[in-house]
């Protein structure tokens, strides 16, 4: 037993950035005379999405920014859709745009996200941004996965020479933070095993890390006897549980059993209010470096 763990709180760390880039939005829109502008493009009526896509327009209003929302209906053809990124691309009053996801299944998402200019693509999902990653080279990173770092980083969470078992191998989230986190930098110089579906005897290698980020997208799934021990977990789901105690008919669980694991560890992410809220404001960051 740890006693109470620390929480990484998002909302503090989220709230902290988010006043610097206030002051740095005010200098860009001083010496080009205009504010930094994000869009967003929603395509159907996906509750989760428009949560996350409204919350963006929120932020960027609390930061200064210009942000345009751009909904689009369910039936939307793929070339539609693709000719709007198009003019997306072409407009020189936008810094940058998302296109968010999931998309209806008859669109193609990797076409479409491969249609974003790399200059404009502040998700960081262009495979030139991901490239650029890889190499360690100047690009806008993955939202969740740079503010994962944000977060580590804001509460001088020692990193180097740790043992970081990443539990999911998703473009968005799993496979960028285990690339970023063995990265020569802070945070990084961990070792990382990136763990997944096929991985035989999950718990024998969870239960080796000093740092766990567990991005599988099944609410309650990693339990304490998969925890070692004073470790770091980093918990990015995010699942609406139907509860009919709660006025909203739903509570909010990760992909952690936060109960029986939060005894085991010396810190960890609340959900909500810890990956949530630096995803978003990762997103503001990378505006903020386009509009730059």
């Amino acid at each position: 037993m740890t006693g109470s763990p620390r929480l990484l709180d998002g909302k503090r760390c989220g709230d902290a950035l988010k006043a610097d880039i206030a002051t740095q939005a005010e200098a860009v829109k001083a010496s080009r005379g205009r504010a930094p502008h994000l869009a967003a493009v929603l395509v159907g009526n996906d509750g989760a999405s428009k949560t996350y896509v409204e919350a963006k327009v929120k932020a960027c209003g609390s930061v200064g920014f210009r942000s345009s929302l751009i909904r689009l209906p369910e039936t939307i053809s793929e070339e539609e859709l693709l000719a709007r990124v198009r003019s997306l691309n072409a407009d020189p009053e936008l810094d940058g745009f998302i296109v968010q996801l999931p998309l209806p299944a008859h669109i193609d998402a990797d076409r479409v996200l491969q249609a974003i200019d790399p200059k404009k693509d502040v998700d960081g999902f262009h495979p030139q941004n991901v490239g650029n990653m890889v190499l360690g080279l100047p690009g806008f990173l993955p939202a969740t996965p740079a503010g994962i770092c944000e977060l580590l980083k804001f509460y001088h969470v020692e990193t180097a020479g740790k043992h970081c078992v990443v539990v999911g191998r998703s473009n968005i989230v799993g496979t960028p933070i285990s690339i970023l986190l063995s990265r020569n930098a802070y945070p990084g110089n961990c070792t990382v095993t990136l763990a997944h579906s096929r991985t035989k005897d999950l718990a024998s290698i969870t239960t080796q890390a000093d740092i766990l980020v567990v991005a599988i997208g099944k609410p309650g799934f990693i339990t304490a006897d998969m925890v070692k021990e004073g470790a770091v977990v980093v918990d990015v789901g995010i699942h609406r549980i139907p509860d009919a105690s709660k006025k909203s008919g739903f509570r909010l669980e990760g992909d952690v059993d936060h109960a029986s694991v939060r005894d085991r560890c010396t810190a960890i992410t609340p959900v909500p209010g810890g990956v949530g809220p630096m995803t978003i404001t990762s997103l503001l960051l990378n505006t903020l470096k386009a509009a730059s």
